[in-house]
């Protein structure tokens, strides 16, 4: 048995994990970490595990963390994740971040978006993007999986196949994005359904989110070249999933004319066990994906252009439920342990 610990266990994505990982036949969780709530039993945090996990929350020190777990998963604020990594990797812990301190490549990426220094840059270079489906090989053998972001994990897998055989047009994406709130964590969704702006939907951060460079980043690897896509997220009032509708102009020097792009969405992800492919002239609803690690893709090809929606559970396949993926490609579970 793998023994696992999670840190920041109060959040969404700490609560989403430990009820994974409890029907995960591989593991044993060992160990539960807050700044927040230690000392207290997890069943006092969240009552319906009453019965089914006897575990109390202990504080975050190093020395406890590295003595119970064989694997750590991070499920902290972005900017705090760095503080520990280090000294995990030091000790030969493999790590899971759920944070984005370890996602961008660029430093000078992560600083310009997320307004602070980036303290270990050393660890950047030889961490992993943990996004299964592209990167499954170095998963495998990573000491440092950084766990995607929710949009872009539904952007990347609904872009992916294009990329590839550089179908797109990559300076007209648009990526028009809707989210639940709980993206934005447990308090600020209970101030939302509170408040007026639960009958309101807006867009945020235009121009300026944090998951544009990791969208360009993972889309530029695999078209070989520069990508920059035009992002812009919504807030819808609902508390889970994500949408996303995703203009593209094809590229009119690729030969793709008489390819039909249903085929090639499929034949991509043949043998992922996470992705499905809607019929040609279906697609997807938040309520198909949402309480599963699935991302459903739809496509349109509109002749000189694609429409291609995309659409998962932002605390499973966007977070938790894809960092147990992770773990069960770096030891060698099957890869729906615990998922299906």
């Amino acid at each position: 048995m793998v023994k696992v610990g999670i840190v920041g266990v109060s959040g969404y994505t700490g609560e989403e994990l430990i009820r994974i990982l409890l029907r995960h036949p591989g593991v044993k969780l060992n160990g539960l970490f807050s700044s927040s709530a230690y000392a207290k039993p997890i069943a006092e945090i969240f009552p319906d595990l009453a019965g089914k996990l006897d575990l109390v929350c202990l504080k975050p020190a190093i020395k406890d963390i590295v003595g119970k777990c064989d694997v750590v998963f991070l499920a902290l604020p972005h900017t705090t994740s760095m503080d520990l990594v280090p000294q995990l990797i030091k000790a030969g812990k493999r790590v899971i971040d759920l944070s984005a301190d370890y996602r961008l490549k660029d430093f000078k990426a992560y600083e310009k978006f997320y307004q602070y220094k980036h303290k270990d840059k050393a660890n950047l270079k030889s961490s992993v993007y943990g996004l299964p489906e592209l990167y499954r090989a170095q998963i495998k053998k990573a000491g440092i999986v950084a766990n995607p972001g929710c949009y872009p994990t539904a952007a990347i897998l609904a872009l992916a196949p294009l990329a590839a055989i550089g179908a797109a047009d990559f300076n007209s994406v648009i990526i028009d994005a809707k989210s639940g709130v709980s993206g934005a964590g447990r308090k600020k969704t209970e101030v939302f359904f509170s408040s007026p702006d639960k009958e309101d939907f807006k867009a945020y951060k235009v121009g300026v989110h944090q998951h544009t460079p990791e969208i360009n980043q993972a889309l530029a690897i695999l078209a070989g070249k520069k990508v920059k896509v035009t992002f812009v997220p919504h807030l819808l009032p609902v508390k889970i999933g994500i949408l996303e509708t995703i203009y593209i102009k094809k590229n009119q020097k690729a030969k793709i004319k008489k390819l039909k792009l249903v085929d090639l969405y499929k034949k991509f992800y043949k043998h992922e066990p996470f992705v499905r492919i809607k019929a040609e002239g279906e697609f997807p609803a938040l309520k198909d994906v949402v309480g599963t690690n699935f991302c459903d893709i739809g496509i349109k090809d509109c002749v000189d252009s694609v429409i291609v929606i995309s659409a998962i559970d932002n605390l499973i396949k966007g977070a938790s439920g894809q960092a147990v993926q992770n773990l069960n490609i770096m030891y060698r579970f099957p890869e729906t342990a615990g998922l299906l």
